[in-house]
């Protein structure tokens, strides 16, 4: 046994000595390249939610929870939105690297002169525009005629604000009647049970945890998309030199993320739970009710995360002819459809 061991002793002591000598030639052997994918660092980006943090983004939590985007080499944090004109500010300075944008509001954005250009658009999230008012059943307003002389609680810069001229035309009421008061998302339920304002600006989604902070009373729901048709609603934005500097990264976000997006609708119940590991605004069930609600907002057969450069042109016209922006856009200035992950056959 002794003999052995001092074989071996001499054989590891002769193989560091190569080693050793190895390493101090001119010519170094190359890297493994064998490393597991697992090992390596991850990119650490940040995500910003549309509006808030509640339920609806839950998938984002799903992909974290799952492992999604750690598989694709990302170790994703998660800040509150402010709306679309404040997430893409947020995008254009570099605080964030991804965001959640309505696409109707991005158009609106990019579109008019001045606006919020250095960006662009990855995917989408909802296939048809969630861009909504909300009032409490009691107060008797039921149509937008019934928005005239009311005050509207909504977050600076969202796009219920931004849009809200043209959905106003197009509705046949004078905007100029309706009062706007600055609040912030987690805010607004609360104020319209306390009747502090008449009306928020709402995701039809939200309507559960709108009815649960009223101690129940019934909400009425009125979505832009009964005036303004054709409309997109929250879509994944990045910077134009993260699109053209990290296109893997961005893919690789995109896959991840819808991942999360698939199995949430899939399976609202469990979204809410997981949506309540991570985030207290809301309960499990009212996050789950929310993810239910969107399901047909997000999937309408065409494959999620897609975006049909015929529909965005259309969607573009519509806001053309009502002159909320002027004539010359096109959706491949908004849109890097090369970037958006072909869904799964």
């Amino acid at each position: 046994m002794r003999t052995l061991r001092a074989v071996a002793a001499v054989g590891a002591a002769a193989l560091l000595l190569t080693m050793a000598a190895c390493s101090g030639s001119d010519d170094k052997a190359p890297a493994s390249n064998t490393q597991n994918a697992a090992d390596k660092p991850l990119d650490k980006v940040v995500y910003m939610s549309g509006f808030g943090l509640f339920g609806r983004e839950s998938y984002v939590y799903a992909a974290i929870d799952k492992g999604y985007f750690r598989e694709a080499g990302l170790d994703v944090e998660v800040k509150p939105g402010v709306g679309t004109n404040g997430n893409l500010k947020a995008l254009s300075s570099g605080a964030v690297q991804y965001a959640s944008i309505d696409l109707t509001g991005a158009f609106l954005e990019y579109g008019r002169p001045g606006g919020i250009n250095d960006f662009t658009i990855v995917g989408a999230v909802q296939q048809r525009s969630l861009t909504a008012l909300m009032a409490l059943e009691e107060s008797g307003i039921s149509t937008p005629r019934d928005l005239e002389n009311k005050t509207i609680g909504a977050q600076p810069g969202s796009v219920n604000q931004v849009l809200f001229p043209t959905y106003a035309r197009l509705a046949g009421i004078d905007a100029a009647k309706v009062k706007f008061q600055n609040v912030a998302p987690q805010q607004q339920p609360q104020l319209l049970a306390s009747k502090k304002v008449d009306v928020i600006t709402q995701f039809p989604v939200g309507k559960p945890g709108v009815e649960r902070a009223a101690g129940g009373k019934k909400a009425v729901v009125l979505p832009y998309t009964d005036v303004i048709t054709d409309l997109f609603g929250g879509a994944i934005g990045v910077s134009k030199k993260t699109a053209q500097e990290k296109p893997d990264q961005v893919k690789r976000f995109m896959t991840a993320l819808l991942k999360g997006l698939s199995d949430t609708i899939s399976n609202p119940q469990e979204a809410g739970q997981i949506y309540a590991k991570f985030e207290k605004t809301q309960p499990a069930p009212v996050a789950a009710a929310e993810m239910t609600l969107m399901r047909p907002y997000v999937d309408l057969g065409t494959g999620l995360g897609q975006i049909d450069q015929a529909r965005a042109a259309r969607s573009i016209a519509i806001l053309q002819g009502a002159g909320a922006i002027p004539d010359g856009l096109k959706p491949e200035d908004v849109i890097s459809f090369d970037l958006i992950p072909k869904p799964s056959a």
